[in-house]
């Protein structure tokens, strides 16, 4: 990874990380309704998956404000979103869960857990139907590998060897279930071990994330099959704003932060890049102001007007 990488990575991790914090200030005060699943404590994870996947489809789960962002959508338009206003990236209409961009390939924000995975599977297929060699990658949580249609996508995958990446964000809680509560071990990529070449790794180490992520496209996209991709994270906030938290300890939420991937990546650019404090707070003051904009931006957004309710709802009858 060279310098420059490094430095956006950074960037956007610190940038994620403010949205995050002004999502949930905003929240509690009223401007943003219905559900939202916070990113804080994986921006690592998030962020790189998405810079290493540069090509191809990417569908993810209905925590994806930060990979929507490092995707490439615009922050004023994803806070426009949550703010369901008409600026925002679906109009208005997806809110936190449904961010969703055709341009950029990314079909993120599925309501359903897992829902995201059968949907990534028939794209695959549809890919190599086309003879296409970018890949597609599917990002879920550890709760999500014990739904059948988990099973019957990896079989469906490995069978027709499809251009797929499957990555298991393990969280250890689905929710306040913690995932050796409702499966026989913590890692869930033994689930995937006879159907496909797996891998693990630190998902709170940003470059380690990145690695993985282009190592294992670079396989689909030579025609290896599919592969399963585990990254062990640590969100720092509960499942949602509606998530008390109260079923982990404060000891073991201490341990998580001491990984942080923000403080891992900023000691990084220090010590192997040369960055000091002036190149560190340029970028976390660019942060804060892009997401200050982005915040002023929603607030004097347009509300969707009334008539428009049922826009892309019902299908018209012609002829």
């Amino acid at each position: 990874m060279n310098k420059l990488l490094a430095e956006e990575i950074y960037y956007d991790m610190v940038l994620g990380r403010q949205f995050e914090l002004a999502a949930k200030e905003h929240y509690m005060a009223g401007d943003i309704a219905g559900f939202l699943h916070l990113d804080i404590g994986q921006e690592g994870f998030s962020v790189a998956a998405m810079k290493a996947f540069e090509k191809g489809d990417v569908f993810t789960t209905y925590r994806e404000h930060v990979m929507a962002i490092a995707r490439g959508m615009e922050p004023k338009a994803v806070m426009a979103e949550l703010f369901g206003k008409e600026e925002g990236v679906s109009r208005g209409r997806g809110g936190s869960m449904h961010l969703f961009e055709p341009a950029l390939f990314f079909y993120g924000g599925d309501a359903i857990v897992g829902g995201q995975i059968p949907n990534a599977v028939g794209c695959a297929y549809a890919r190599k139907f086309q003879g296409s060699e970018d890949g597609v990658m599917v990002v879920f949580g550890d709760g999500a590998t014990n739904g059948g249609a988990f099973f019957e996508s990896l079989n469906i995958a490995s069978a027709q060897k499809l251009p797929l990446l499957f990555v298991c964000e393990n969280n250890r809680y689905a929710i306040g279930t913690e995932i050796t509560r409702v499966a026989p071990f913590e890692r869930q990529a033994k689930k995937a071990e006879p159907y496909m070449v797996t891998m693990e790794v630190d998902g709170m180490d940003a470059v380690t994330v990145y690695e993985a992520v282009r190592e294992a496209q670079t396989l689909i996209q030579q025609g290896h099959g599919p592969i399963f991709l585990e990254a062990m994270t640590c969100r720092y906030e509960g499942h949602s704003m509606s998530d008390p938290d109260i079923y982990r300890s404060k000891e073991e939420l201490n341990i998580c932060k001491g990984k942080d991937a923000i403080e891992q990546m900023e000691a990084r650019l220090r010590s192997k890049y040369g960055l000091g404090d002036e190149a560190i707070s340029v970028m976390r003051e660019r942060a804060e102001a892009a997401v200050d904009d982005a915040v002023a931006f929603a607030a004097s957004a347009q509300e969707p007007a009334v008539e428009t309710l049922a826009d892309n709802v019902f299908v018209e009858r012609r002829g």
